[in-house]
C-alpha cells in the first residue's frame, strides 16, 4: 500500500481515547508540518539505565526509526530527517564507532524494500570522507533505488555538522562566483539555501529531541531557523508513535509569526 493511502487508526493502547477534533487538527493541511526533523539522542543513557552496554541503546533505537516513519505515514508527514550520525561521533570507542556502522549497514539493506513498498525516496546529507566504503556502496544503492518514489522523503543526516554543510555552501559559492555563475552583489539567502544539503526539500516546521536536553547539536543550523521545538524527556529507544502523536497536537496549537504579530494568513 502506497504512503498516505487511507489514513490508519493511531497506535497504542489509548487510542480510543483520542480526542476526534485534536486528530482533525492535526491533519489539517494549513497547520500540519511538511517537514519534522529529530535529534535522536539517549541511546547510551537509556542503556545505562538499565544496566545493559551502550550498543544495546543504539540496536533498540533502531527500532524507533521505523516507529517515526510509520507516525509520517499515520499523520501524513511527506518529510522527515532523523539525526544519525555526526562529525563529532566520531570521538566515540572504536568498539562502539564499528558497532553503529554495522547497524547502519543492516539498516539500509533491511529497510531497502520496505522504502520501496512505501514508496519512500531516502536522500542523506553530510560527508562522505571517512565513511566505511561498504557503507557509502550501500547508501548510495538505497538512494538510487528509490530516487523515484513520491509518497515521502526519509533523510538521514550521517556525519553531518550543520558548520561543515554551511561551509561546503560557501565554498561553492567561490566555485561559482569564480566561474562567473553568480555576482557577489547577487548573493543573498536564496543563493546560500540553493547550495545546502537539503536544497531539494522545505526547511523543518518542527524539531523533535528526545532525552530531554535543550539544545540544537549543530543540527541543520540554518534551515532550522524558524522552527517549532519540542522536547521530550524520554529517550529515543522509548519513542514511539504517542510520543510522535503529541509533539504533532502540540504544534498544531501553536502560533507561527515568523517575526511578525499575527501569524500569516492562510
Amino acid at each position: 500500500m502506497a504512503l498516505f493511502g487511507k489514513k490508519q487508526k493511531p497506535a497504542g493502547n489509548d487510542a480510543s481515547n483520542r480526542n476526534d477534533e485534536a486528530d482533525s487538527r492535526i491533519l489539517d493541511d494549513s497547520v500540519r508540518p511538511k517537514h519534522v526533523a529529530i535529534i535522536m539522542d539517549g541511546n547510551g543513557r537509556w542503556a545505562k539505565s538499565r544496566g545493559l552496554p551502550r550498543i544495546e541503546g543504539h540496536r533498540r533505537g533502531a527500532d524507533s526509526v521505523r516507529r517515526a516513519l510509520e507516525a509520517c505515514e499515520q499523520w501524513r508527514i511527506p518529510n522527515l530527517t532523523l539525526f544519525c550520525f555526526s562529525n563529532e561521533n566520531w570521538k566515540r570507542p572504536a568498539e562502539e564507532l564499528g558497532f553503529l556502522m554495522g547497524l547502519l549497514k543492516q539498516y539500509l539493506i533491511r529497510e531497502r524494500q520496505t522504502l520501496m513498498e512505501k514508496n519512500v525516496r531516502l536522500k542523506i546529507i553530510g560527508r562522505r570522507e571517512g565513511l566505511p566504503a561498504d557503507i557509502l556502496d550501500q547508501m548510495d544503492q538505497s538512494v538510487e533505488a528509490s530516487r523515484n518514489n513520491t509518497a515521502m522523503t526519509l533523510c538521514l543526516a550521517i556525519n553531518y555538522g550543520a558548520r561543515q554543510e554551511l561551509v561546503d555552501a560557501v565554498k561553492q559559492i567561490v566555485v561559482d562566483s569564480q566561474a562567473g555563475k553568480i555576482l557577489v552583489d547577487g548573493i543573498d539567502e536564496s543563493t546560500i539555501a540553493s547550495r545546502l544539503y537539503t536544497s531539494d526539500m522545505p526547511d523543518p516546521d518542527l524539531v523533535i529531541r528526545t532525552s530531554g536536553e535543550l539544545r540544537i547539536s549543530n543540527f541543520l543550523l540554518w534551515q532550522i531557523s524558524y522552527s517549532e521545538l519540542w522536547v521530550t524527556s524520554k529517550a529515543w529507544p522509548d519513542f514511539n508513535g504517542d510520543d510522535f502523536r503529541e509533539a504533532l497536537e502540540d504544534y498544531s496549537k501553536r502560533q507561527r509569526r515568523f517575526g511578525d504579530i499575527q501569524p500569516p494568513s492562510s
